[in-house]
């Protein structure tokens, strides 16, 4: 496996981050910039015009990894040329969160199956909920296909994402990367770093990923209560106070993290990336610095040990945009912190989001996760 990789801004245009150079024709172009960078046009007509006819595979985003560095407005570009890898990327488009378990049935559908190994989705990250895509998507792949991937972002902004369809950007979209063969390894994992405090409330209503009620009363006249100033922030400042979630019976350190996309006043309710199921038990959490880079550090090194003695050429990176809002200038310190577990080698790559696609471990299922850090790396044997 080969890698280059460059960054485009608008004050510096492009710069090449990694001297090394493509071995053969690239069989893959990821790429991650704002909005504003996907929507210039120049940037990805450059990128079309140097890798002619190659897939391009990536989304609008919250922040841009390339290498341990973390950008805003910028295009994060990287190129990899497999030795013995097949890809195939498809899309389709979202008709929103009542479509989200169909979006991932037709993803799953329009992949070849045969040789199929890992699957890396990105969908449009306001429209969808995110635990009915992953649904859809891993009922409708062969047994043993693995998935990760994340929902696109907007900044702190959250009123359009773009997911990158073919080449060009595109609103309301997901698009689903198939890798190929018998010689790829993967490792992938995740984890967060959040506290949980205050009391553990029961969801008395829900729909899908919109709540309404907690212990009876109104999700958002109580959570403002918790949120103070805070509050007038909304809906950025709830990724500051995520809530963590528990099925009745499971333990806390099983649960998932949820956070919120959108408020409606008129009904007092809350919208998250995915589904908060009534009967379970949800409890406000708050950041805690030194663990956010633990958790980055910690699902690095599963990915790690998941892929044994394969030395490391590629690290897909997804964190969480609240993560980032909360690290602030220490947010490079999560990625050099997966830098350190993988080495030096690995090309990294990746972005902030509003949402995180994977397993917590190999033996997991796949869920939709916030506020985590996940880690796909990718080997050649």
């Amino acid at each position: 496996m080969q890698i280059e990789q460059a960054r485009w801004t608008a004050s510096d245009g492009w710069t090449r981050e990694r001297s090394e150079h493509l071995g053969g024709p690239a069989s893959l172009v990821l790429a991650f910039g704002s909005p504003e960078a996907l929507r210039a046009g120049p940037p990805l007509d450059h990128v079309r015009s140097t890798y002619p006819g190659v897939p391009i595979f990536g989304c609008s985003t919250a922040g841009e990894i390339l290498g341990a560095q973390v950008r805003d407005d910028s295009l994060a570009v990287t190129a990899v040329h497999f030795d013995h890898t097949e890809v195939s990327v498809v899309r389709t488009s979202v008709g929103g969160p009542d479509d989200s378990r169909a979006v991932g049935e037709r993803l799953a559908a329009a992949l070849p199956p045969s040789g199929l190994v890992h699957v890396v989705v990105l969908s449009d990250g306001l429209h969808v909920n995110g635990t009915e895509l992953v649904r859809g998507l891993t009922t409708g792949l062969p047994q043993g296909v693995t998935v990760t991937g994340g929902l696109s972002a907007d900044g702190g902004r959250f009123q359009e994402t773009l997911v990158l369809s073919g080449d060009h950007p595109e609103a309301g979209a997901a698009t689903a990367l198939g890798l190929y063969g018998d010689r790829l390894r993967v490792g992938y994992g995740s984890l967060g770093g959040w506290d949980s405090f205050g009391l553990e409330r029961v969801i008395t209503r829900s729909k899908g990923n919109v709540l309404y009620e907690l212990d009876g009363r109104s999700a958002l006249a109580l959570y403002k209560d918790y949120l103070g100033s805070y509050a007038d922030g909304l809906p950025a400042t709830g990724l500051l106070f995520p809530l963590s979630l528990r099925r009745e019976g499971e333990e806390r350190e099983s649960g998932v993290v949820r956070t919120i996309l959108a408020v409606d006043e008129a009904a007092q309710s809350l919208t998250f990336a995915g589904d908060v199921p009534e009967g379970s038990y949800a409890r406000l959490m708050k950041a805690n610095f030194d663990r956010l880079i633990d958790g980055a550090m910690g699902a690095a090194d599963r990915s790690l040990r998941a892929l044994g003695e394969c030395p490391v050429s590629l690290g897909l990176l997804i964190s969480c945009v609240g993560r980032k809002m909360v690290l602030k200038q220490r947010v490079e310190e999560e990625v050099e912190g997966v830098r350190e577990v993988v080495g030096p080698h690995a090309a990294l790559t990746g972005f902030y989001s509003y949402g995180e696609i994977s397993p917590f471990t190999p033996a997991a299922k796949c869920e939709l996760h916030n506020q985590t850090m996940t880690v796909t790396l990718l080997a050649e044997v």
